[in-house]
Formats: structure tokens, sequence, C-alpha cells
């Protein structure tokens, strides 16, 4: 019976070798490869080589992967023993051959200091391998989860695009346990338009679509005909920009504290489009990953296979012109029209705002909306199908929002484009109120709270720590009492002196007054208009709207946990465990 090491970066990467058939092995004697050398050696699996010298261990590597045709493993200990792979590994990139260089080393963080046998293998030259990964000693889920996808690149990278070498340094604590059994490790396929794709039968499946370049009909008739054949449904927010007809605009249905929509238990969700606010809180068993970049992009943790080819070919593929199902679709507008019927009276807040603007935004407007509350808020409220939503979603910053839609309404001077952002946000990115280019063809909606409300609000991480260590989120954490400038009216006089009208309102009634205003689609001068809310009203507002059906006696909590996603708020409940 195999043994092998307790050291589960190694494990791991053992197991993926086996699962894809990955057998030939040359090692080079040395203590720090010990772990991973041993349990390979104790596996009938593998055909192990000896190679003193770790230079001639690569070249041998070259000759038995060129006429194997398979890809082989070179292992080798610490300090300048990777140093002499570097001829070969360089032969080995130049004619694409599959090595995958695995350097054993002690702890990267002990690089620098004078350890002996440490070397820094954190940065290669360019031209010997594909890729460079590291996988570090595990010690929690997250660092498992980075190992499993290191290594699954890795092994993937060495048939990629032609194939060529790549290299793992695997950092290792010397342990002398052993296992008679590998714990299961998620292995990832890619496919391309080319192989022989993944049967797709009888399962549940959803679409869900991060922030996405505008669709071509093409792309759209493909993903509703896939629709119609699977009986399934596409999940959306602002930043989705599907409009066909299997749409369902999901953030207010995953939001409920005490109440799961029928989207959120899957089989598989095939996941296309780029990073996003919203993850819908689906749970399901596995998922595609669709991209022309074959990257994979594991945000859900759950990633089967990716499948590098255009959307249009994948949706296609999976098609059946004969069905046309819309069993889903329906179940989930049903429940969508059953929660907005359950929407109370909102307190004067963002989400106030959103309910009372977003389905009255003029025909072929576009919507770019703030990070984050804005977002978030606003994503529980659809627009009509002619308004196009952006999100600077790349790098989530709060900064740029406002010369985002400068530019954007530069390009189309026919179109109205309306920004809504917080008082962080617009203040960060003020200046470009001053540039000679700032068009008439656009509507800000500036949302003061004073404060940084995702620092602030009850239950968010920045009020939880702050509470625990006994602090005033507000006064740092959260940048509290900055622009809350109501009397002075310094945004007023701001904005006016650059050519832009200003209306402002405490309430409803005054919102109200300067709303048609606001909407109106004249283009000789921009407006910024800025409502005046309090936290505890965003607060109140957010909670309100998580709660709309089951029991609503949990509070905040479970609305919380819906708008922040799993992730942020295990990491809550850990800050705040004790209090």
């Amino acid at each position: 019976m195999p043994r092998y090491t307790t050291e589960r970066n190694a494990q791991i990467v053992i197991q993926l070798l086996k699962d894809n058939n990955i057998k030939k092995i040359v090692a080079s004697p040395g203590t720090t490869n010990a772990c991973l050398v041993a349990s390979l050696q104790s596996d009938s699996h593998f055909e192990i080589y000896s190679a003193p010298e770790e230079r001639v261990g690569a070249y041998m590597a070259c000759g038995l992967a060129d006429e194997s045709g398979e890809p082989v493993v070179l292992s080798c200990t610490g300090a300048t023993a990777s140093r002499n792979y570097m001829p070969a590994l360089t032969e080995a990139y130049y004619r694409k051959l599959p090595i995958l260089a695995i350097t054993s080393s002690r702890r990267s963080a002990f690089i620098g200091h004078n350890m002996d046998q440490v070397t820094d293998r954190t940065a290669i030259p360019n031209d010997i391998a594909n890729l460079s990964v590291q996988l570090p000693v595990v010690h929690d889920e997250i660092s498992e989860w980075q190992c499993i996808i290191n290594a699954n690149k890795a092994i993937l990278e060495l048939k990629h695009h032609g194939g060529g070498p790549v290299h793992i340094n695997l950092e290792t604590m010397y342990s002398t346990e052993y296992e008679d059994v590998i714990a299961p490790v998620r292995r990832i396929e890619r496919f391309t338009q080319n192989d022989n794709l993944p049967k797709l039968g009888n399962q549940k499946v959803v679409i869900m679509v991060g922030n996405h370049k505008k669709w071509t009909q093409k792309l759209v008739d493909a993903v509703d005909k896939f629709c119609a054949t699977y009986d399934s449904v596409v999940l959306c927010d602002h930043t989705s920009k599907y409009y066909g007809k299997y749409r369902v605009f999901a953030s207010l249905l995953s939001s409920q504290s005490h109440w799961k929509s029928s989207f959120q238990n899957v089989d598989i969700m095939i996941h296309i489009g780029d990073v996003s606010t919203s993850d819908f809180q689906v749970n399901a068993q596995y998922v595609w990953r669709v991209n022309p970049d074959g990257n994979i992009r594991d945000t859900f943790r759950k990633v089967q296979y990716v499948f590098e080819m255009e959307e249009e070919l994948f949706f296609e593929h999976y098609s059946n012109n004969n069905e046309n199902k819309s069993g889903f679709l329906e179940c989930c507008k049903s429940e969508a029209e059953r929660l907005l019927k359950e929407i109370p009276e909102l307190p004067f807040s963002n989400i106030w705002l959103a309910s009372i603007l977003a389905n009255k935004l003029p025909k072929d407007s576009v919507l770019h909306l703030g990070i984050r509350n804005s977002l978030r808020s606003w994503n529980l409220f659809d627009t009509n199908n002619s308004v196009c939503g952006y999100s600077n979603t790349g790098g989530f910053g709060i900064d740029g929002s406002i010369s985002t839609v400068v530019g954007a309404a530069l390009a189309h001077p026919d179109k109205m484009y309306y920004c809504v952002l917080g008082d962080l946000a617009f203040f960060y990115d003020i200046s470009v109120f001053g540039n000679r280019h700032f068009p008439g063809n656009i509507r800000i909606l500036l949302v003061n709270n004073s404060i940084g409300f995702e620092m602030k609000g009850n239950f968010t991480l920045g009020k939880a720590i702050a509470s625990k260590m006994d602090v005033d989120e507000s006064k740092f954490i959260a940048a509290g009492g900055h622009y809350q400038h109501k009397i002075n009216g310094a945004v007023k006089h701001f904005v006016e002196d650059f050519g832009c009208k200003y209306y402002c309102a405490e309430n409803k009634e005054q919102f109200i007054e300067y709303m048609e205003d606001f909407l109106s689609e004249s283009k000789d001068k921009s407006i910024v208009f800025e409502a005046f809310v309090t936290p505890e009203n965003e607060d109140e507002a957010f909670a309100l709207m998580c709660n709309l059906v089951g029991d609503n006696t949990k509070g905040v909590k479970s609305a919380f946990k819906n708008l922040l996603g799993q992730s942020a708020y295990d990491s809550l409940k850990k800050a705040i465990k004790g209090k």
C-alpha cells in the first residue's frame, strides 16, 4: 500500500499528476524534496529515474519527453539545485517540451535572512518556463485552495497553446508523518472548440453573468437558444448587459435573509463575464467557466471545466433548435413579482432613490454606478431594457467614476449618462469638473451620507472590527464627517462655477420636486443632484429589502450575509466572535 506525506501541498501535486496520467519522474537527491520523492516512490503509478546532477536530469527529461510524447516531471532539492535546471529548461522552452520542474524549498519567508540552502525562486528568467507558480505550506482552506488552483494551472499549461516547460516551487516542512490515502483533490480540465466537449444532460443549469461587454445579437440568440434547450435562466445585474428573453434580474431574489429563490440550488452554473459585485448566493455543485482567455477564474471555488472559446460557440454547441422550454424562467419571474409587491415604505436612502428612479431613466440612456454601496443598492431595482449599465468593477475602487462617465459621454453626445455615487467617491474624482471637455449630457446623483457606508453600516466588517477594538469606526475606518457641507453649499458652488446645474434634497418631497428636471434629456448643461441621507436610513433600508418574505425576526445579520457574500460574512463572524 502506498504511503503519502501529510504535507497537503505535496499531496495535491501527486493526486493531480495521477489524475492527468503523468507518470514519468526524474528525481535528483536531496532532503528538501524527500517528502515528495518518497511519496512518489511509494506509488507504483509513477516511473522514476534518478539523476544525481540536476543539469543532467533536466536534459534527460528533455529526451524522455520528446521521445515518449508525454510530460516529464523533474524534482530537486533546495540551494542551487534548481539553477542547474536552467540550460535544459531553456532548451525545452524553445522546443515546447512538456517538462514540469518541481523545485522543493523551505518556506519563502526565509528568503533574504541568511538561511542555509534558501534561494529566491519567486522570479525566473522569461524563457525557461511558460508559467511559474508557488505552492505554499497549507495552513487553512484558502492556502489549500491556492495550491489546488496553482497546481491545476501548472499541469494544464504543459500542453496549453503548443505546450512547454512549467515551474512549481513546492514549500516543505520536512514532515515525517504519512497517510495511506490522499483526500480528494479537485481536478480542473480545459477544453477548446476543437476538443470533444463534455456532455450536459438533464442537470439543472443557470448562467451567471458578471460585468460584461455589450452583447452582439448573435450571442443573445445563442444564449436564448441554450436556455430554451435546458430550461435555464440568465442571472444578471446592471453590469451584465444581457437583455434577452431569459434574463432574471437576480439581486433582490438572492438577497433575502430567510427565503431562497429556485435558482439558488442548481447542478451547474455557467460563469461568463468578469468581476462582479454579485454572486447571487448560488449553491452549484460545479461551475463551468467560459471565456476566450482560457484562464482559470475560480471565483466560486467550484470550477470543474474551463472552455477556452468564444461564448457564442459554446452556447451554440450545446443548443437544440427543437426545444422551447421556459418553466424555470416563469418560476423566477413569479418569485420576483411576489417580492416587488412586498416592498414596504422605504426611508430616504440610496435604495429609496433607486426604487424611484430606476424604471424612469430615459430610453437608451446609460447608467454608471459607483463602488460599492450605490452599485449594491441599485442592483435591487431593474431599469427598462434599453438602459445600459456600467460600473468600474475591474479594480473595484471608488476612484474614477465621474471621469469614466465623462469619457463615455464624449463618445455619444446624443445619449444621456447617469452616474450614481457616494460622497467619498464624488470628492475623490472632483477635479474632472474642471476638464474643458466636460459635456452637457451627464446627470450625477450624489448620495451624501457623509461617511464610507461600506465600513459604517451595521454588521459590516469595518464596524465589527472597530467594535471589537472599542473604537469609533466613523473617525478613520469609515472616514466620516468630511463632506456633509449642507450649510456652506460646497458642492453647489463648485459645480455651478464649472457650468453645471445643482439641486439638493434632504427628504423625499424635496427630491421629487426636482426629479423631473434631473431626468430631462436636455443636453445644454449637466446636472448634479445631491441627496443628503443618513447611515441609519441606509441600514434600515437594507434590512427591509432583505427581509421581504419569510421570518423577519432575525434582523439585519442575515441581510448583510447576503449583501456581503458568504466569504466576507464568514470573515465578519470571525471578527466579532466573542463580542
